[in-house]
């Protein structure tokens, strides 16, 4: 058990913990805005995989993670533009919309990887950011400040989201379009408009948590590479009720649950192989069934806004 508190250790167990962390922390961000909205999502594991796959291509393609996080980006919001269309303007149901794009998403990306790369199955190089005088600190300097300048992009967004939802008149048409999207129009607001924008925002969190999961987390796509994480999501964004930062809480507790699995087996204790690999599921669970009673779902969560209609 002594190799467990080397610092080359604890700097793999912490690289491990942020891979885990921000694809997840990225969706439910996305999932967050969403649902403030009155937009239930439920296609976000498929908007992943859109992601991871949109964005491996454009990274191979141009050598850069920076364009294969645009790619990713791209993935999303195009994916996002038919939950717009069909369900924020036509009205059709989000729930039977979420698992048609859940099934295309998983299905696409499987055909397009094994057509394409099933041969070569090409990886992503580490994308890693030196800073001067911190990376240098033990076991924290080789981890977290030596990031890509990816994951403090996504730290800025996350922040920059909380920011926007709690302290702008943005934030506060958003969560009116989610609570009492009648008095939003009243008040001159358009509700079509401001779930628009949720919509699209949610596809560029989940695609760019997509990319990131291929790109930095893994170095590479596989076919459902995603395992869930965006029902997870979905989960995560309940529990939080649109706090940003217990977002950032459960999904940090859900990273460390995934790295913890790999230092247990790396620490000599005999865990069965399936155990780890649900460890964080099942702790997911725990944490919802200790705060199931303080999620609130708003009453028009899911359901289409007609104006006038009562």
């Amino acid at each position: 058990m002594s190799e467990l508190l080397t610092a080359s250790f604890l700097s793999a167990f912490i690289i491990a913990c942020i891979s885990g962390a921000i694809p997840l922390l990225l969706a439910s961000v996305g999932e967050t805005i969403g649902e403030q909205s009155g937009v239930l999502n439920l296609g976000i594991e498929g908007m992943m995989l859109i992601g991871a796959y949109t964005g491996y291509v454009c990274a191979i393609a141009s050598h850069s993670i920076w364009i294969g996080m645009l790619g990713g980006a791209i993935g999303g919001i195009a994916i996002s533009l038919v939950l717009m269309v069909l369900n924020v303007w036509l009205g059709l149901n989000q729930i039977v919309l979420g698992i048609a794009i859940t099934i295309a998403g998983g299905g696409i990306t499987s055909v397009l990887y094994h057509n394409t790369y099933g041969q070569s199955q090409p990886s992503i190089p580490p994308d890693r950011w030196q800073l001067p005088g911190l990376s240098a600190i033990p076991a924290v300097g080789s981890s977290i400040f030596s990031q890509s300048g990816v994951f403090w992009v996504s730290i800025l967004l996350a922040v920059a989201v909380a920011f926007l939802l709690s302290r702008t008149n943005w934030g506060l048409s958003i969560r009116a379009a989610g609570q009492q999207p009648s008095s939003l129009d009243a008040a001159g607001g358009s509700v079509m408009k401001t779930r628009s924008q949720a919509v699209l925002l949610g596809g560029f969190f989940s695609g760019i948590g997509g990319a990131y999961l291929s790109l930095l987390s893994t170095g590479a796509f596989t076919p459902f590479m995603t395992a869930g994480v965006g029902y997870i999501a979905i989960v995560v964004t309940m529990l939080s009720r649109g706090r940003i930062w217990v977002v950032a809480a459960i999904s940090t507790l859900y990273g460390f649950t995934q790295a913890l699995g790999t230092a247990l087996q790396l620490g000599g204790i005999s865990i069965p192989p399936q155990i780890i690999s649900m460890l964080p599921y099942i702790v997911v669970m725990i944490v919802l069934l200790i705060f199931a009673r303080s999620v609130y779902i708003s009453p028009v969560l899911g359901a289409p806004y007609t104006r006038g209609a009562r």
